[in-house]
C-alpha cells in the first residue's frame, strides 16, 4: 500500500486550474480500484492519496501522469508500507508480511 503526498510548488490559483482534470485522473484510478481514500491537507498546501494494489513502479507511474504533476504545480513523496491491520471495509488490501 501507498501514502501519496502531494505538497503544491505553485500558488493555489495555478492548482485550481488544473483542478478538473486532476478530478478525472483521480476518478480513473478510484474506478480502477487503485485509490483508496484522498483529500486536501490541511493548511492546504497539498493533498494525500491512499493506493494500493499495484508495484512501487506503477504508482510512481501513476504519480507521473497526475495532471498536477504535468503542470509542474505539485510534486509527490511516495511512502510505501504493509497494511497488516485494517478496518473491515479495507480488508482486501490487507497484507501478511512475509516473516
Amino acid at each position: 500500500m501507498f501514502v501519496m503526498e502531494l505538497t503544491y510548488t505553485a500558488p493555489v490559483e495555478a492548482v485550481e486550474e488544473q483542478m478538473d482534470a486532476h478530478i478525472a485522473w483521480l476518478d480513473g484510478y478510484y474506478a480502477a480500484g487503485v485509490f483508496l481514500a484522498s483529500g486536501r491537507k490541511v493548511p492546504r498546501d497539498g493533498g494525500v492519496i491512499l493506493a494500493g494494489g499495484v508495484s512501487r513502479a506503477e504508482i510512481e507511474r501513476i504519480a507521473a501522469e497526475d495532471p498536477f504533476t504535468v503542470a509542474g504545480v505539485c510534486a509527490y513523496t511516495v511512502t510505501e508500507f504493509i497494511a497488516t491491520k485494517t478496518s473491515s471495509d479495507l480488508a482486501t488490501v490487507r497484507e501478511n508480511p512475509v516473516v
